[in-house]
């Protein structure tokens, strides 16, 4: 969907009301919003189902904030991403840490990514790739999957993480050249 074509549906949404224009928006972005999440828990498809609800329940509550200083997606994945925080800061309060060696409850840890489904082709690079994700931080992860999976900029993942544009090309280096090594290692030359 364009640009102009959501500034006119949220207009829309903002002066009536109408939950159908906004289901309007969120189909055309639902799609982006739970493949980012779903990256983000490291393949736990009903939990990134539960923050894409979420996060269009926020959106849907806030949409009147929305000033168009950035696209609409960009919008919805800062929202996602201050609920996946959410999520996880519920999470390590309800299940403290561990001491170091007592095993880690870390959602990117690479055991817990979900292992390819069916017989698709590229079902073994996307598991390896998962993987390699996994082996991130958090923030490196956040900002590779921004950058690589969802096309956004580097302003628009400051806007997003709230992070400094030179942090974020911090992060990126770091998580590429990580990834690359990980990929190296299991044979991807």
């Amino acid at each position: 969907m364009s640009r102009l074509s959501d500034i006119a549906l949220i207009a829309q949404v903002v002066a009536t009301g109408s939950h159908r224009t906004f289901g309007q928006l969120v189909e055309a972005h639902q799609e982006a919003v739970r493949r980012f999440l779903l990256r983000l828990t490291a393949g736990d498809g009903m939990l990134a189902d539960d923050l894409a609800q979420e996060t269009f329940i926020h959106a849907w509550q806030g949409l009147k904030s929305f000033r168009a200083a950035s696209n609409f997606q960009t919008w919805l994945l800062r929202i996602a991403y201050r609920v996946f925080l959410d999520e996880k800061r519920k999470e390590r309060e309800a299940h403290p840490q561990p001491l170091p060696g007592e095993g880690s409850s870390d959602w990117a840890s690479p055991s817990l990514v979900t292992p390819p489904q069916g017989g698709e082709g590229g079902g073994l690079l996307s598991h390896d790739l998962d993987r390699a994700l996994a082996t991130l931080s958090e923030v490196e992860r956040t900002c590779v999957i921004l950058q690589c999976v969802e096309g956004q900029s580097i302003k628009d993942i400051a806007a997003i993480t709230g992070l400094n544009e030179n942090t974020i090309k911090s992060h990126l280096l770091r998580g590429k050249k990580t990834m690359a090594t990980y990929l190296r290692r299991n044979g991807y030359g």
